[in-house]
């Protein structure tokens, strides 16, 4: 990890909108389901052996023969590849984002049919590589192609690029990777203490921060960046976050 570090708060898999429900805490591990393809893909739920979760949490949109996009892929390596275009790519760009900084996706879950629906981090992937896919050589695709990951395989925007390096998901739904407070809503958050008004983009607004350290997190958006820096509380809560799910 770099001196300097920014940590991207990255939404991803199911939700209301995007495949029609919470993804699944199964066994006491949670499991992202992949949102519903959108321009490429060769990669179905049941591919992934998540053809039933699909169809439990979408409730019958979605099933073992329907594609969708494998995006970020997790590998047998302990590596992680992940794919981003559009305005939020540009997002992370302009706000310096790179190799040495951390990713921490996040996303719906509830544990069962009738349980608490919240936000809570399942993965992770330090940047060592970025990989720009416009105008990218055959050679260069390639091996990403070879893994059937979605933005190797056609275009999803001009400036779409693969960020990759070591990641991983979270082997248990533990506590302290819970993003929303108890009783939810999903979008209220608990937040660190060293993360305060200004440190986290899209979210300036002084409504959003709240007394009794909770944050009002925005309905939508995919890329939420905190420049900690070379501060050491965040460093910390950063490295006890990422222990949690090497554990």
């Amino acid at each position: 990890m770099r001196n300097r570090v920014k940590i991207v708060f990255s939404r991803k898999g199911f939700d209301s909108a995007a495949g029609g429900g919470a993804s699944p805490i199964v066994g006491g591990r949670p499991v992202s389901l992949p949102i519903p393809a959108g321009v490429a893909s060769r990669t179905s739920y049941g591919d992934l052996g998540l053809g039933e979760l699909a169809g439990q949490a979408s409730r019958g949109r979605h099933g073992p023969g329907d594609l969708c996009h494998h995006d970020p892929m997790f590998l047998p390596d302990g590596r992680c590849v992940f794919g981003q275009c559009g305005a939020a790519q540009t997002h992370l760009i302009n706000r310096g984002v790179g190799v040495g900084d951390v990713f921490l996706f996040f996303g719906l879950f509830r544990e069962e049919e009738t349980g608490e629906p919240h936000h809570r981090i399942f993965g992770w992937l330090e940047v060592e590589r970025c990989v720009t896919l416009s105008g990218a050589s055959a050679e260069t695709l390639a091996p990403y192609a070879a893994l059937g990951h979605p933005h190797a395989l056609a275009p999803h925007g001009t400036n779409d690029m693969l960020w990759c390096g070591p990641g991983a998901t979270a082997p248990r739904a533990s506590s302290p990777l819970r993003l929303t407070v108890a009783g939810g809503p999903p979008s209220l958050w608990h937040r660190p203490p060293w993360l305060k008004r200004g440190g986290l983009s899209y979210h300036d607004r002084a409504d959003r921060w709240l007394r009794g350290g909770r944050l009002r997190a925005v309905a939508r958006g995919q890329e939420f960046v905190a420049d900690i820096g070379t501060r050491a509380e965040p460093r910390r809560w950063l490295h006890s976050v990422l222990a949690e799910m090497r554990a």
